[in-house]
């Protein structure tokens, strides 16, 4: 995990930018066994309740404590935004602000509209607001989100002023930041009540519920973390999303994605999303009893190099920087990613070139042309090649770790295809090892694994989410990767005005990250829900927010 200290002396240019693990998580309990407490209850006249499966675990609803999919999922429907993204669109819009604008290059002003409360009772004023973002950076700067919270997407952000009970102003490092709206609608940006949260530490989930300290679409009624979470409509929610369509949602939590699928196709749930194995959505696609629905994809899966201790790393003892910056491109010029998008996802993950995923402005494929054959394919006699020209014995030992609970079962044959590939080119030796979620993301960030798995799913939709977090100096990545010809650029990027030059700027950067390859881009993947026939609405959330809302729903 980060050093606190070491935060704390990094120049503000190079102030981390974490991001969020994406995505499947798994819980420990047994689907069939749990009840669904709220699910036969009467709605109280928003449609028929509806039943969401999930293999999404979550790691606390506390904002300051967690950035993965599954404790962002929760989130999004009980906290509010001061900006989020509307039903259809990845553009941010005032959420519980009635305005929001830059009124100086530095000065960003929000003003909330009045009457807002919290679901207690407890007025939400910018009062509130302040307290949320100093708490998020205290957390975050002291290391008391224990290396897992969102502060660090605030890299920009020097101080906020509550001016009356409904003016905030964010005072702003750089001037003319083009992303700061975008990360308030982000994991860094969930407004939280002063009066439950505590101010430098992390507080417990089951606090937060019986403080009902919500103000979002929904509440919490019940909470069994990672087994049952029930939702219910928030009558006092004044914002941009409006009132729900079904008043009661309850969330179920699968250790098996088999259950999931099963559970759906036999209509014991409305709604499963994330996640799903790809031979499951390809065997549903062929059942009429259920609707497979896909949106635009904004997953990436990728392999971390930790560049102390992977093979010649920094603290080895046979430490030689071109020789490990060789075995990281021996890797790239082997690994053959449309085999693995063919042969274990079944296309619902498609080969990824770059760092910025395909469709969002300045993406390219700057590793395409790098690496491998020059066209996408492997090359096995380049990769030889740059071994010997480095002075790298073969086969190099490489360990590489997956994990198998959280980024789907999908994992162990995708890793077991990566190791398959990399030995039969007769170049690597390869030492493949998995480890459960809640020690794994522990450990990749304490220098245990030389080589390791992550997946990505972004916070808001625009290229900086991608590079940002992943390749500022002391990136959440924890990888110990630094250039500051990156990081100058990286800042350049957020700042630039017009949109051709930040498009050009951004093509730089994956460039430069090409060249040093602190990770390896592997596959991209789409957004894909299976629901009921009678069920409604799950299309239109299914956009490029990246933002399930459960409020879309509607059954009947």
């Amino acid at each position: 995990m980060f050093n606190p200290s070491s935060r704390r002396r990094a120049a503000a240019f190079a102030t981390v930018a974490v991001a969020a693990f994406s995505l499947a998580a798994c819980s420990d309990s047994d689907p069939e066994s749990s009840s669904t407490a709220s699910a036969g209850a009467e709605s109280s006249g928003g449609g028929e309740p509806i039943i969401v499966g999930t293999t999404d675990k979550i790691t606390t609803i506390d904002p300051a404590g967690s950035y993965d999919n599954g404790s962002f999922a929760v989130m999004n429907q009980v906290y509010p935004f001061l900006l989020n993204t509307p039903l259809g669109s990845p553009d941010v819009e005032p959420d519980i602000a009635e305005s929001a604008e830059f009124t100086a290059p530095t000065e960003y002003t929000v003003t909330l509209k009045s009457g807002l409360t919290f679901a207690n009772g407890n007025d939400l004023t910018s009062s509130d607001v302040k307290f949320t973002f100093d708490r998020m950076l205290a957390i975050f700067e002291s290391g008391a989100d224990g290396g897992n919270g969102p502060g660090s997407l605030l890299y920009n952000l020097d101080s906020v002023d509550a001016v009356d009970d409904t003016t905030v102003v964010f005072h702003l490092k750089s001037e003319n930041d083009q992303v700061f709206p975008q990360i308030l609608s982000s994991p860094a940006g969930p407004i939280v009540d002063e009066d439950v949260f505590a101010a430098d530490a992390l507080t417990p989930d089951d606090d937060i519920v019986a403080g009902g300290a919500f103000a979002g679409p929904y509440t919490i009624a019940d909470y069994d973390m990672n087994n049952l979470v029930s939702y219910e409509a928030n009558p006092d929610y004044q914002g941009l999303l409006g009132a729900p369509k079904t008043d009661i949602v309850d969330v179920k939590y699968y250790a098996d994605e088999s259950n999931l699928k099963l559970d759906v196709q036999e209509g014991n749930i409305d709604v499963a999303f994330r996640s799903l194995s790809a031979t499951d959505i390809e065997d549903l696609r062929g059942d009429d009893g259920v609707q497979v629905l896909d949106g635009p994809g904004g997953e990436i899966r990728y392999i971390v190099f930790n560049f102390d201790t992977m093979p010649y790393g920094a603290t080895t003892a046979e430490a030689d920087e071109a020789m490990a910056l060789a075995v990281r491109q021996a890797a790239a010029d082997i690994i053959d990613r449309q085999a693995i998008a063919d042969q274990v996802y079944r296309g619902t993950y498609t080969p990824l070139y770059s760092y910025v995923p395909d469709g969002l402005t300045g993406a390219t494929e700057s590793l395409k042309e790098m690496y491998g054959d020059g066209a996408g394919a492997p090359d096995l006699d380049k990769a030889a090649a740059t071994l010997e020209d480095a002075g790298v014995e073969t086969p190099v030992a490489l360990s590489l770790q997956y994990n198998p609970d959280h980024y789907g079962a999908g994992s162990a044959d995708e890793y077991a295809l990566i190791k398959d590939q990399l030995e039969s080119s007769g170049l690597f030796t390869v030492d493949l090892q998995s480890t459960e979620w809640v020690q794994y993301a522990q450990d990749r960030t304490s220098d245990v694994y030389p080589s390791y798995q992550l997946g990505w799913f972004p916070d808001y939709s625009d290229a900086d989410n991608y590079l940002t977090p992943f390749f500022l100096t002391e990136n959440f990545l924890g990888n110990h990767y630094s250039n500051p010809e990156v990081d100058e650029m990286i800042l350049a990027q957020a700042t630039t005005a017009d949109p051709d030059e930040r498009a050009a700027l951004i093509g730089e950067i994956q460039d430069a990250v090409a060249a040093d390859l602190s990770t390896l881009p592997l596959l991209q993947g789409a957004q894909v829900a299976v629901t009921g026939t009678d069920v409604s609405g799950a299309a239109d959330t299914l956009d490029a927010s990246f933002k399930f809302r459960y409020g879309a729903l509607s059954k009947g």
